[in-house]
């Protein structure tokens, strides 16, 4: 279903955005175009017919209504949905994006999909059952995080764009320690790239449920660790406050330490 709508919606306008078709929302680097919202309307209209009674929270029409986002953590059971995650990348002709949908219970992701327009292939985790990238050709290989190592060894996806003044200047003298790291504008792909293996290391701090909800299930059910910088799990209903995930929980204490030190970024 998000394929058929990445088909539709989203592939066509890749490098073909008509004039008129981009805008900015809250600031000049956070952009919207005509394929987020075409493929918005045509997840949640699909997910309406399969699923009736079943809301759909989409980044974009929570942008419209931010009330929309404050009942995502209490709902019993809310799809959220991020049509185009990488819209920067997008927009800019880079092929390096990505369609995210989760179904959320009580604030706990139990099913995911994140779809590469560019290949035609989703990865998809169920909860309790693994996860996996089938393939357009119906193909189908199972996921795995990367083996434990140092942290002097770990690759990392270190998004600290958001990160709070006084725990910014913290944290970014503290990069080094890692191996290596950089970050795809894209957190669709990064973590595709954590629950595959090829990456040890991901941390973000703006938790909007569309751009985590899946990664967060699909990272899980390739065997990784991730928690909220305090060490709780996450939870659809925390939107801040900080997401680390390593493949196995000696590697996210090591890692928490190496970036946040003493404290662990909570005080």
């Amino acid at each position: 279903m998000i394929a058929a709508a990445a088909a539709a919606e989203i592939w066509p306008r890749f490098r073909n955005l008509a004039a008129g078709e981009v805008r900015t929302k809250t600031g000049p680097h956070d952009v919207v175009t005509a394929a987020d919202e075409a493929a918005e309307r045509a997840i949640g209209t699909a997910l309406a017919r399969m699923f009736p009674g079943v809301p759909v929270v989409g980044e974009e029409a929570a942008a419209a209504d931010p009330a929309l986002l404050a009942r995502v953590g209490a709902a019993e059971t809310v799809f959220v949905c991020d049509p185009v995650d990488g819209t920067a990348n997008f927009a800019a002709g880079m092929p390096l994006f990505g369609s995210m949908l989760a179904l959320i219970r009580h604030g706990e992701p139990v099913a995911a999909w994140i779809h590469d327009p560019v290949l035609k292939d989703t990865a998809i985790a169920l909860r309790g059952e693994g996860a996996w990238v089938e393939g357009a050709d119906g193909s189908r290989h199972d996921l795995r995080v990367a083996d434990p190592v140092p942290v002097a060894r770990m690759v990392g996806a270190i998004s600290h764009r958001y990160l709070p003044p006084e725990l910014a200047a913290r944290v970014r003298p503290r990069l080094g320690a890692l191996g290596a790291g950089w970050e795809l504008r894209c957190a669709a792909h990064e973590w595709r790239l954590g629950a595959s293996g090829r990456l040890h290391a991901l941390f973000y701090w703006r938790l909007y449920p569309w751009d985590h909800a899946p990664g967060v299930l699909l990272h899980a059910e390739a065997g990784g660790y991730a928690r909220r910088l305090d060490g709780q799990p996450y939870h659809a209903g925390v939107h801040a406050g900080g997401l680390l995930a390593a493949p196995d929980r000696a590697g996210w204490e090591a890692l928490r330490e190496a970036l946040f030190g003493e404290g662990g970024g909570q005080g």
